[in-house]
């Protein structure tokens, strides 16, 4: 037998036609490098691709500003926020102070304020985020009433009735979970 490859001949279709070699994906040659095994993925790896993260981070934590960090160093709560006792009423008495300021204005969370202040810091804490959220409705009332007069009062009064409404109901939904809930835009008046 003879080493040399054997060439077409004329009873052949590829006779007269020149062989070119198979193309290889040479580097370089617009073929993608092939992607890494799972088991590295780039966790720890000198020169590993951290995606996402702006200018390649390396290690296996994101650079300062960006990600969630280590476990346990979240953004820390207000001071002086409690959760419920376990085993207590204390969520639904604090669910009670907000769902109150609906049909008794401010009287039902002072009420339920000045009664547990001092068996509960949590519906305490709860009970007087609703009352200065009722405090400052009020206010807000009496600045919608006195621009009626400009006639962008009795729009205010309703837009400040509907948005109340469903800060209250958050409110109550939040404390009902034991969520410490502080009201946005909430003059604090009582602490």
């Amino acid at each position: 037998m003879n080493d040399t490859p054997e060439q077409p001949g004329p009873e052949s279709p590829d006779h007269g036609r020149a062989r070119h070699p198979e193309p290889q994906a040479w580097p370089g040659q617009g073929y993608p490098p092939p992607a890494p095994p799972y088991d590295q993925g780039g966790h720890g790896h000198p020169g590993a691709y951290q995606g996402g993260y702006p200018g390649g981070h390396q290690g296996s934590h994101p650079p300062p500003g960006y990600g969630y960090g280590p476990a346990g160093h979240g953004y820390p709560g207000p001071a002086g926020m409690y959760g419920p006792r376990p085993g207590s009423d204390d969520a639904t008495m604090a669910m009670l102070a907000h769902l109150l300021g609906l049909l008794t204005s401010f009287i039902g969370p002072l009420v339920l304020y000045l009664a547990k202040k001092d068996e509960s810091p949590y519906v305490r804490a709860q009970a007087a985020e609703a009352l200065n959220f009722q405090l400052t409705l009020m206010i807000a009332y009496i600045v919608s009433w006195v621009l009626a007069f400009v006639l962008i009062g009795i729009l205010l009064v309703l837009v400040i009735w509907v948005g109340s409404t469903i800060l209250m109901i958050i409110a109550a939904v939040a404390a009902n979970r034991g969520e410490a809930y502080r009201y946005p835009m909430n003059i604090r008046f009582v602490s």
